[in-house]
């Protein structure tokens, strides 16, 4: 089978074949799992019937990845957990049964990438075909991705932009954006076009972090397992550390990759991953400059100014950047924060600043923003940004435009290449003021969990969206270890990255193997 070139650094990644020796199945665990309430039992009760994946892509590129011999299938659940008897939700669940003996099974391993609003199912198709089809966790365990409620195949999903609007780079908010001017009829007008095309403003509010664990236990109950095996990565480390808060006793194992801090607020996260961003973008100023034609010049100290200089033009006058389309500054810059999530990549954000700099065009930058974005080849997108704002709706905490302002210059303070240069007082506003349900995640969550097995958390030194501390203050609320490692990059199990990582997050899920204090992996 052919596997589509597709570029999305933190989503869509690849994995890496292990050669690891057989190991018998672990204990099993003493502890019982919870018991879901009665009003709950149709649904954690429902027998999973799995068939042909081919009506479950929504992009020409996922109809390439959902074929044989993967299969799939629909979960259902209730739209609102306090009205079991009301309306439903549909969850998208991709499948590949374990490869090796039956008697070898040890159960599912359920894959969340990140986000939120990634797709569950194309990484899996992804980490399954790119270097898994030899190893030892495809022998022993189901692999299994679901669309989180409200994302990508599950239904209804949030659709709040046309494909037009998106290529138009019409779809920006300001809920992780730096740029761009609202007011109160724009988050109101960007509330209600959501609402529209997503069925209500009633599945608006029901896409929260919360609900996604609880759609997870029911999963876990539907494909048979008493207990959740769970890999998470970004995002999935918030879902995987709520479901552990609220399921502490139905966990078997999870692996927590790039950890996002159960500790910080949503002002204080933002202002974390824009001091991380911009470390990485020095980091790649340093390596452009040792280049005597970088288009950050020579220089590593001038690169961020050099790069204002390129770039907050585009806030009004958008460069072409082919097939009729342009690229404008949150675009443009889109496709630079995209590259920076790997070293790996710094070279093609490189030759899309050269572009830039030297032919007045964004075509290699908009690609990379088009890639990590999720439209496909065809110019059709996936939800993954619809997605994102709505559950972070949900999760995050609110602020007021004064507050949004402040915070707005606070990052501009420690991510200065992305500084537009513009007054912000006055235009800018909370993405989700007007959105019809108050955040339910809460903050700290997850914190002193009791109840639950060690967890196996990653935490990379250089990571640019998610810092190394955070590792251990998940760690030190979930009781979990974690393995350091050495590199620059956002993310790393379970890719064709290292061999030393994947050895051993395989010998913690198949043996419960954690490693020893002090190990490191190097990149």
């Amino acid at each position: 089978m052919r596997i589509p070139k597709i570029y999305t650094q933190r989503l869509l990644t690849g994995t890496a074949v292990m050669s690891l020796v057989l190991a018998g199945a672990p204990a099993a665990s003493t502890q019982s799992a919870q018991e879901p309430a009665a009003e709950l039992e149709r649904f954690y009760n429902q027998h999973l019937t799995f068939g042909s994946c081919e009506s479950f892509a929504t992009t020409a590129i996922e109809a390439q990845l959902y074929v044989d011999p993967f299969e799939c299938g629909r979960l259902e659940v209730p739209l609102d957990y306090d009205d079991p008897e009301g309306e439903t939700m549909q969850i998208a669940v991709l499948r590949l049964p374990a490869q090796g003996e039956p008697s070898q099974r040890i159960g599912s391993l359920v894959i969340n990438p990140g986000g939120p609003g990634g797709s569950g199912m194309q990484v899996a198709v992804l980490s399954a075909l790119t270097g898994q089809k030899d190893g030892l966790l495809l022998q022993r365990f189901d692999w299994v991705g679901f669309d989180p409620r409200g994302v990508g195949s599950s239904t209804p999903a949030i659709n709040c932009f046309t494909d037009e609007e998106n290529d138009r780079g019409e779809n920006q908010t300001t809920l992780l954006g730096t740029s761009g001017e609202w007011s109160a009829a724009d988050t109101r007008q960007l509330m209600g076009q959501c609402a529209e095309g997503s069925g209500g403003e009633q599945v608006l509010a029901a896409v929260g972090t919360r609900n996604v664990a609880r759609d997870m236990d029911v999963l876990r109950s539907a494909l048979g397992d008493e207990k959740l095996t769970f890999f998470g990565q970004s995002y999935g480390t918030r879902l995987g550390a709520v479901y552990a808060e609220m399921f502490p006793q139905n966990v078997r194992a999870m692996v927590l990759d790039g950890v996002i801090d159960p500790r910080q607020g949503s002002a204080e996260r933002r202002l974390s991953l824009h001091a991380g961003f911009q470390r990485s973008f020095d980091l790649m100023a340093e390596f452009c400059a040792q280049s005597s034609d970088c288009p950050l010049g020579t220089d590593p100290e001038q690169a961020t100014a050099v790069f204002q200089d390129l770039f907050q033009p585009l806030i009004d006058d958008p460069v072409p950047a082919g097939n009729g389309r342009t690229a404008n500054f949150f675009q443009a810059t889109g496709g630079v924060g995209a590259g920076l999530y790997t070293a790996d990549a710094w070279p093609r954000v490189i030759d899309g600043i050269a572009q830039l700099k030297n032919e007045g065009r964004g075509d290699q930058l908009l690609a990379i923003n088009d890639d990590f974005s999720g439209r496909d080849p065809n110019g059709t997108w996936t939800n993954f940004i619809e997605a994102n704002l709505a559950i972070n709706c949900n999760d995050e905490e609110r602020r007021t435009p004064e507050e949004e302002a402040d915070l707005r210059r606070q990052i501009f303070a420690v991510n200065p290449f992305l500084d537009t240069g513009r007054e912000v007082e006055g235009v800018t506003r909370d993405a989700c003021e007007f959105w019809p349900s108050e955040p339910t995640l809460g903050f700290p969550y997850a914190q002193d969990v009791e109840g639950l097995p060690d967890t196996l958390i990653i935490s990379i030194t250089g990571d640019p969206a998610t810092p190394y501390g955070a590792g251990a203050s998940l760690a030190e609320a979930l009781g979990g270890t974690v393995l350091t490692v050495e590199g620059e990059r956002h993310t790393v199990a379970l890719e064709g990255i290292s061999p030393c990582v994947n050895e051993i997050v395989a010998n913690y899920l198949i043996d419960l193997e954690l490693p020893a204090e002090g190990d490191r992996c190097v990149l």
